[in-house]
């Protein structure tokens, strides 16, 4: 068991997002040294985690250097963008190699909003190939690790940008989600992860193209103030009147919740010891003054069914345009075998698409009605602990990598399909002492809620530090 930390007497230290703010607003470290630091640490961690997609370290460097120009709020902040958003000079791959890269022109709506944050990009965070797969195990480019012990994975899709936060090379990264990919790297690396509410913060043009939107950009922090300072301050660049406001969330809420309590997904019974530590955060809850139900999971079973579908159409879609989408170099013979199968699925079920999409849209009236009666949902974000390098090993026949990726990641799906916001938070800890996320959900908008809870949970029980 190998555990990697770039934590160091440095100028980053061991500060969160806010705390690096907070001094370089202060003067105690000037900004070319946080990011300067970062990228040390970057260099000095990834051939162990492998995390990094592409290295921005002189682009970040030269940012580093210059006068605060946009006056925002995380000004000298160092961060990743994860690798399958646009970001004008740097490539995007998408977890593959499948095709040559080459630099986006442009960046898209949602870096554009990301970087007026004054967040400084060190580069792009790895991720499984396309997204589809929840650990990043590419054959050719190697899988991503997970720094609470290496033999592990750092879940997936936001993988790298999960390894680096927890590792300590930056406080704060992106992470998009498009069946858990915020969440399963929060629950895996010991991070808090907000998959926010649908519209709220923007997407590019091909991921709002989609049937159904699926996907919602995000953050991985290791601390509740760090993500709600950020979606803060994208409400401040990029506000959804929609939606209800997030506005400045900086402690816990007052109100006492009516919490429901699942341990069963849509697909299975959590793992007995994932259970254990389910009931055992209900406990907490009910310590501090909310009121606390057991329920069963209300979502059919032919949900699993339906996003397995869509999911795979997604995959179809993909290699079917792939060399008017990626260039003449795209060669679908490099994709892994998940990728494949996934698109062999969905060409034989293609029949079937129209109706599973329907089902899907409408599965937030069954949440709604959980909804009148609860406040929160408290589920495990994942149905086991996380498992080892080759347990998803995307080489492997797909029908087994499809059975352990579905008994897995059998929770987190819902959300996506009903665009309500849902958060990971690292209360538990496996008898192998690696990070297990308790996951919150609650009806559209109410992100809120989720954050002030969040709050209360960090403060009543401080979740484990990697560094010690």
């Amino acid at each position: 068991m190998d555990r990697i930390s770039a934590f160091g007497d440095d100028a980053l230290g061991d500060l969160d997002a806010v705390g690096v703010v907070e001094a370089l607003r202060a003067g105690t470290v000037p900004a070319h040294e946080v990011i300067d630091a970062a990228i040390a640490r970057a260099e000095a961690v990834n051939p162990a985690l492998n995390g990094l997609a592409y290295e921005a370290f002189d682009r970040a460097r030269a940012r580093g250097r210059l006068p605060r120009p946009y006056g925002a709020y995380f000004d000298g902040v160092p961060s990743f963008i994860k690798d399958n958003v646009a970001v004008a000079g740097m490539p995007t791959m998408s977890g593959t190699d499948a095709w040559d890269p080459r630099p986006c022109e442009d960046d898209g709506d949602f870096a554009r909003a990301y970087l007026a944050t004054g967040l400084v990009p060190l580069g792009k965070t790895r991720l499984s190939e396309f997204g589809f797969s929840a650990s990043a195990e590419h054959p050719r480019l190697g899988a991503v690790r997970n720094p609470w012990n290496t033999d592990h994975t750092a879940g997936a899709s936001s993988s790298g940008s999960g390894a680096f936060v927890a590792a300590g090379v930056v406080p704060i990264a992106h992470a998009n989600d498009g069946g858990g990919s915020i969440r399963i790297p929060a629950s895996c690396n010991g991070l808090v992860g907000l998959k926010p509410s649908r519209g709220r913060l923007p997407l590019d043009k091909d991921m709002r193209q989609m049937p159904l939107r699926i996907v919602h950009n995000g953050v991985v922090t290791r601390s509740v103030r760090d993500t709600a300072a950020f979606y803060r301050e994208m409400e401040r660049v990029t506000a959804n009147p929609k939606l209800q406001p997030v506005g400045d969330i900086t402690g816990p809420g007052k109100q006492r919740l009516r919490i429901a309590v699942c341990t069963h997904s849509i697909a299975r019974e959590a793992s007995p010891e994932v259970s254990e530590l389910t009931h055992k955060t209900a406990a907490l809850l009910e310590e501090l003054g909310h009121r606390v139900s057991v329920i069963d999971n209300p979502v059919p079973s032919r949900f699993m069914d339906d996003f397995l579908l869509y999911w795979s159409f997604l995959a179809f879609a993909l290699v079917r345009g792939g060399r008017r989408t990626f260039g003449e170099s795209f060669d679908h013979g490099r994709l892994d075998n998940l990728t494949h199968g996934l698109t062999r699925h969905a060409g034989r079920n293609l029949h079937r698409l129209p109706a599973a999409i329907s089902r899907l849209a409408r599965v937030r009236r069954i949440t709604s009605r959980v909804a009148s009666t609860y406040d929160v949902l408290l589920t495990p974000t994942l149905a086991d602990v996380t498992p080892r390098i080759g347990h998803l090993d995307p080489t492997a026949d797909y029908q087994q990598i499809i059975d352990r990726l579905v008994e897995w990641v059998a929770f987190t799906p819902l959300q996506n399909a009903t665009g309500e916001p849902a958060i990971s938070l690292p209360l538990a800890e496996s008898a192998s002492g690696l990070p297990v996320g308790m996951m919150f959900s609650a009806a559209l908008g109410q992100d809120a809620r989720l954050l002030e809870l969040a709050y209360e949970l960090e403060g009543a029980r401080p979740w484990p530090r990697i560094q010690g």
